[in-house]
């Protein structure tokens, strides 16, 4: 739950952005800011949370997280100007920022054993979370009477979540590691740096054609109403496909050929919602499965290269920090694409390009790591 609260609050506020912007009488870079500012954070200060957790201990971090999220989600609520609306979102982006560099740590303390498949039920919670957040924003809003109520709704949400993380981790006891045992980022190994270029070419792929999907389709002659669907099509099967993919893949002896494989997915459903539009609900569902598969995977990999909880929490740290930074700029570089080439036809081959990219830093992991899927006890 604490996963589907940590994603709310992220997507569910991209479709109330037109009333914020008509009832706050502001621009759309202002109201634009909303949308790029928790991703901006969850890159700069995803180093905090592995700070946080081996001085604080996973389950006080994650505390600390939600509350901020919920906490400054309510304040946003009641904000009433848009400089404080904006303001405000400051620190539920640094909740995120800490709740998503805890979450991959809470998998490593709590079920090391199977790492993937504790990974695939975290990020199942963040599909489900993108999903229904974007489907119910605009009711919760028509039905609660306006904007402000359905950003008040989704806090509630996440102060639930933290409620309920509260009861069920009461009574496991917290592992803090000793100041000067904590690691720094591992800021010259090669394999870090591998893995931000993972993260950053498989979220600027997503952010890319979550912000614009809709008008690329749009603009080929698609309704609003049909290019929605569209990209909700993406999101729906992101949810089972980010809990099976990564447990089958705890089930084999490697994790090579389910990153190779999803990998190869993206590539092709990229490239046919950008040449194929005859068939493109098609497309959508292929890369939805890509995308859920492929952010389970990955959230996995520093779990598999560091045996140490303080160490994968370094790992972590520089992943999320280098790989959400970059893909933040990614709306912003794709919609300067579409001002300079005056089509959105070169943003979706934009889109291909971080997918290749994708592929080629999946496929250099693969000639310097084994990714050996660790077996059931070598944690015990």
């Amino acid at each position: 739950m604490a996963a589907l609260a940590l994603r709310a609050q992220l997507v569910g506020i991209g479709p109330l952005l037109p009333d914020i912007q008509a009832d706050l009488g502001t621009t759309h870079a202002v109201v634009g800011l909303l949308g790029t500012i928790p991703v901006l954070c969850m890159g700069l200060f995803a180093p905090l949370a592995a700070y946080a957790a081996a001085h604080l201990g996973v389950r006080k971090a994650m505390t600390v997280g939600l509350a901020m999220i919920g906490l400054f989600g309510l304040l946003r609520g009641v904000v009433p100007n848009a400089i404080l609306l904006v303001l405000v979102t400051v620190p539920i982006g640094i909740g995120m920022g800490i709740g998503n560099g805890v979450a991959p740590l809470v998998v490593k303390e709590w079920a090391p054993e199977r790492p993937a498949s504790g990974t695939g039920i975290y990020t199942s919670g963040i599909q489900l979370g993108a999903a229904g957040s974007a489907l119910l924003a605009v009711p919760l809003a028509a039905a609660l009477g306006g904007w402000r109520w359905a950003l008040i709704a989704f806090s509630v949400i996440v102060c639930a979540a933290l409620a309920l993380w509260l009861i069920l981790t009461r009574d496991h006891p917290e592992h803090v590691a000793p100041a000067a045992k904590v690691p720094g980022l591992p800021w010259r190994s090669r394999r870090a740096w591998l893995l931000v270029a993972i993260f950053a070419s498989m979220s600027s792929s997503f952010y890319g054609l979550a912000t614009w999907l809709p008008d690329a389709y749009v603009e080929r002659g698609w309704s609003a109403a049909e290019a929605g669907v569209l990209l909700s099509l993406i999101s729906l099967p992101a949810i089972p496909a980010s809990f099976v993919i990564p447990r089958l893949s705890d089930h084999g002896a490697s994790r090579r050929p389910a990153l190779i494989t999803v990998s190869l997915m993206g590539l092709v459903a990229a490239i046919g919602l950008a040449a194929f539009a005859s068939v493109a609900y098609a497309w959508a569902l292929f890369a939805g499965i890509a995308q859920g598969g492929m952010l389970a995977l990955v959230m996995t990999l520093p779990l598999d290269f560091e045996e140490r909880p303080e160490r994968a929490g370094a790992l972590v740290a520089m992943m999320l920090c280098g790989g959400y930074t970059v893909a933040a700029t990614a709306p912003v570089v794709l919609g300067a694409v579409r001002d300079v080439t005056g089509s959105f036809d070169a943003v979706l081959w934009a889109v291909v390009g971080f997918q290749c990219c994708l592929l080629a830093a999946v496929l250099m992991v693969w000639r310097i790591a084994s990714l050996v899927v660790p077996p059931a006890n070598a944690h015990s």
